[in-house]
């Protein structure tokens, strides 16, 4: 298996359903500090709420529905995001649920931490693991990528 090397200061994408973006910016003023220690990354709607609540700039890419789910997922599997705080809503159906599911997909598939829940957003947070180097174990895909269709 391959590694890939975060740094101490991760990249951290920030993401969040209609319904938990209030929930989302409650945690993330409360964890204000630690989060100014990384850089950030959210969609469009939530990073223009999580801007304004910590003052910090926020790389904002388009609203979720409009494909900004699909940007972070490409930015995971290019190896520019490390970890992914999506708050999403487990009580109601999106309209855009093949695109979270597929950004969830992404983010298992190349190995990297996932909260999706304010406590698990929590642990990841304070865990000694995020503020040190580590070394992520990516999987071998070139069977997958070298097998011959027929």
């Amino acid at each position: 298996m391959a590694t890939r090397i975060l740094s101490n200061r991760k990249n951290i994408a920030l993401v969040a359903h209609d319904n938990k973006k209030k929930e989302l910016i409650e945690w993330a003023f409360y964890n204000k500090t630690t989060l100014a220690k990384h850089k950030l990354y959210a969609t469009g709607t939530t990073g223009g709420m999580l801007e304004e609540a910590l003052d910090q700039p926020i790389t904002k890419f388009l609203s979720g529905p409009l494909g900004g789910d699909q940007q972070i997922g490409a930015k995971i599997a290019e190896g520019k995001l490390d970890v992914l705080i999506f708050f999403w809503d487990p009580m109601e159906s999106q309209p855009h649920d093949p695109d979270v599911k597929a950004l969830l997909r992404v983010a298992a598939t190349w190995n990297i931490p996932v909260a999706c829940n304010r406590a698990t957003a929590d642990f990841l947070l304070t865990s000694p693991l995020m503020h040190d180097k580590y070394g992520v174990l990516l999987p071998d895909y070139t069977s997958y990528t070298t097998r011959k269709l027929k």
